[in-house]
């Protein structure tokens, strides 16, 4: 995954940008970036943050930094923000987003007459330059962004710098956001809308799907209506959300405290005495408060997250590497735990082995049960639309591993249909299995339904594939 923070003022615009780039972290793991346009033109750092905090890397950047227009990004692998120069004009680049295809648009743009593409360490291109260049196919920069949101099968958000201004593009089914904050010296442009809280802005409005702005010091320019269709990720407030942001009017903490209520009402339809409930640091906390507050039941910490130098464990390209990470940032509390039964809610189960591993932890710390409730139905598809996992096969994921056990490597669509039916046989073989093999109790994921009803949207706003396989 990656975020983005880009803003436009009267006065000097470096500490906001440094500080709104910062609070993005939680999203990228390798590579930051920012740019600022000033009286000197475009100044531009990149740096590797895999071993380093971004502050670190960028403290002494922004001693030379100066100007009233920026953007930066904390990104999972790809550097940016990129500085083009073509018929368009001089202008800086970062994207947030996913192209499934993109080797068809590389071609295109060799088809137009494009010669070269510098490739990355990895062998690939860097996605963002492929956005530059399909920009430069059109003769304004709105009508190469509005390009680019239609053509880029996936997802794709832009910030796009330029000497009077910054252009901001949802992609096209405002699969991620882009949330716009204001002050009396100018604007801002955010992934998060925590970023800008404690930096004087407050809310102006979300941008649309589609929708595309030019944000000057002065105001906000619609270039481009938003569509009527929106798929946002309903993942965002489960998961990798911030908890003190808000998108489309729905709070991410209050979301999860929603979400975890929910999942204890339908929990007391078959009921476990426990003696606590506990989440899963840091996303399934919230939704351990809610449940706790609506069952009764006293939430407890009988695990302290470690987070100093691993404050999320999918950092690590090497999946040994963060399994080894997520197992190691946890330190029990063994008083909470000792002859305990314990009821721990997830986020999710995606492959399993973390979850299993924790699950482990507690039966080694003296744990006598535990009880597992994930805060979203089972995750059946690989997400097709944003870089949030890193899976490289459906495979990774502990639910189609099962299935293909269960049925003996026989899997089809329509098969998959029912496994994602929790009113199936096939369902509840599938959450016996991985209970099973995963040493929980019991195990009971959280109703579809009900995850919807907890972020407060219709249902067709929302993306749900990974769950229901529907586009």
């Amino acid at each position: 995954m990656s975020g983005f923070f880009g803003t436009a003022l009267k006065e000097d615009c470096v500490l906001d940008l440094f500080f709104g780039v910062d609070y993005h972290s939680h999203l990228g793991t390798r590579r930051a970036g920012m740019v600022v346009h000033g009286e000197h033109g475009f100044n531009r750092s990149i740096h590797n943050i895999q071993n380093t905090p971004f502050r670190t890397k960028f403290e002494k950047d922004i001693e030379e930094f100066e100007g009233n227009l920026g953007i930066g990004v904390i990104s999972d692998s790809e550097a940016q923000p990129l500085l083009v120069r073509s018929h368009l004009g001089s202008f800086a680049i970062t994207t947030v987003g996913r192209i499934n295809n993109l080797q068809e648009l590389k071609a295109l743009c060799f088809e137009r007459g494009v010669t070269h593409f510098l490739e990355t360490s990895t062998g690939e291109i860097n996605p963002t330059e492929l956005v530059a260049a399909l920009i430069n196919h059109k003769n304004s920069i709105v009508e190469g962004l509005e390009y680019v949101q239609n053509i880029i099968e996936g997802s794709m958000s832009v910030l796009l710098l330029t000497k009077d201004g910054i252009y901001a593009s949802r992609d096209r089914l405002g699969r991620t956001p882009i949330i716009i904050g204001k002050k009396d010296t100018g604007y801002c442009m955010t992934f998060e809308s925590s970023a800008f809280l404690n930096l004087g802005y407050t809310h102006d409005r979300d941008l649309g799907p589609g929708e595309i702005v030019f944000i000057t010091p002065d105001s906000v320019t619609q270039c481009k209506a938003p569509g009527e269709e929106m798929k946002i990720c309903s993942f965002l407030w489960v998961y990798y959300g911030y908890p003190s942001s808000t998108y489309e009017g729905v709070n991410v903490e209050v979301m999860r405290n929603e979400c975890g209520r929910l999942l204890a009402q339908r929990d007391k339809e078959n009921s476990v005495e426990v003696n606590s409930v506990a989440g899963v640091p840091d996303s399934g906390t919230a939704h351990a408060v809610g449940y706790s507050n609506e069952s009764g039941i006293p939430f407890s910490r009988p695990f302290i997250k470690y987070t100093p130098t691993w404050p999320r464990s999918f950092m690590p390209s090497s999946q040994k590497q963060r399994n080894m990470i997520a197992k190691m940032k946890l330190i029990p509390v063994k008083e909470l735990i000792r002859d305990k039964k314990l009821l721990l809610i997830d986020d999710s189960i995606v492959r399993g082995t973390q979850l299993g591993e924790t699950t482990q932890f507690l039966y080694d710390s003296g744990a006598e049960e535990v009880h597992v409730r994930p805060a979203c139905p089972p995750i059946m598809y690989g997400c097709k639309y944003l870089n949030f996992s890193r899976s490289s096969s459906e495979m990774d994921l502990i639910t189609r591993r099962v299935i293909h056990k269960l049925e003996n490597g026989k899997v089809t669509p329509e098969i998959l249909k029912e496994y994602a039916d929790p009113s199936t046989e096939k369902y509840q073989n599938m959450c016996e299995e991985i209970r099973r093999i995963s040493g929980f109790t019991t195990l009971r994921y959280h109703d579809l339904h009900d995850m919807v009803k907890s972020i407060g949207l219709p249902k067709c706003r929302l993306c749900t594939y990974c769950f229901d396989g529907e586009e």
